[in-house]
């Protein structure tokens, strides 16, 4: 009896067999990433007394819409969303006009101690924020900008990690389109407006996603920056609703839910446009 397509159907199983344990795995990591916000979707959909009983149970015995609208009412989160929404064009304009200036001159021009300060941004980023927020509190005092929308978008112009990222991107752009831009009379600032940003859109996407949910979720620096209640974002109107031992996990659920939801849904649009850009973006010299 012939067995000559034995091996290859073997093989076909075995292949096969490989990518199913892969995409279980890769199943059960979606499932755990997801618990956590089944869980707050569901508690906010419950009554006080189910919300903190236990065994706890998942699913909501009379779902209650009204949470939502209680938790609306219960703070004024129009004027958060609009600080918010404010203060987040506000860093995404400044950080995209700076990171594309800075990356491009430390991708493309050479300057004396150009690897010298590059690798001092990079230890920048692995200062934590509570060692420098006493000191930054000192200067925006000094500027006089202790709650006002200054404080909350000024320092934040600048980032490194959109620098590096950048800076990495337009290093894989080949020289000679900068020499034939050259021979056409191009300056350096035409050549990064007219061909470097318009080969780099997807990962300028990337960025300006990682800016806006930067920006969104803030929340330790606007707590110490601003006082007034009509400066305040919405991570910091969440915290009205976590009042020590008087939490209202229902309300909280409810409204951290609709203050997510466009980030998730900013997350869906912008997703190939992210995988995109880590495909092309290498992370090497």
């Amino acid at each position: 009896m012939r067995t000559d397509h034995a091996v290859p159907f073997v093989g076909i199983m075995s292949r096969t067999g490989r990518r199913g344990i892969v995409h279980l795995f890769l199943l059960a990591g979606a499932v755990l990433m997801l618990l956590p916000f089944i869980w707050m979707l569901s508690t906010s959909l419950k009554n006080p007394v189910e919300a903190l009983q236990f065994p706890p149970t998942w699913l909501p015995q009379a779902p209650r819409f009204a949470n939502y609208v209680e938790a609306w009412r219960a703070v004024p989160f129009p004027r958060y969303f609009f600080n918010t929404v404010l203060v987040t064009v506000a860093v995404l304009t400044g950080t995209l006009i700076s990171s594309c200036l800075a990356a491009y001159a430390f991708a493309r021009m050479e300057f004396r101690g150009r690897e010298v300060l590059f690798f001092g941004f990079l230890a920048v980023m692995m200062v934590p924020m509570p060692v420098y927020l006493v000191p930054s509190y000192l200067i925006m005092s000094k500027l006089g900008w202790i709650d006002t929308y200054l404080a909350l978008i000024v320092p934040w112009t600048a980032s490194v990690f959109t620098i590096f990222l950048l800076r990495q991107h337009f290093r894989a752009i080949p020289r000679e389109l900068y020499e034939a831009a050259v021979i056409d009379g191009c300056s350096r600032l035409g050549f990064l407006w007219r061909v470097v940003l318009p080969l780099s859109r997807a990962v300028l996407v990337t960025v300006a996603l990682f800016s806006i949910i930067g920006s969104w979720n803030s929340f330790m620096w606007p707590l110490v920056m601003v006082n007034s209640k009509l400066l305040r974002p919405i991570q910091v109107g969440l915290a009205y609703f976590a009042q020590g031992e008087a939490t209202e996990y229902t309300l909280l659920m409810a409204a951290s839910t609709f203050c997510i939801a466009p980030l998730v849904l900013l997350f869906f649009v912008a997703q190939r446009q992210i995988i995109e850009s880590y495909a092309k973006t290498g992370l090497k010299e």
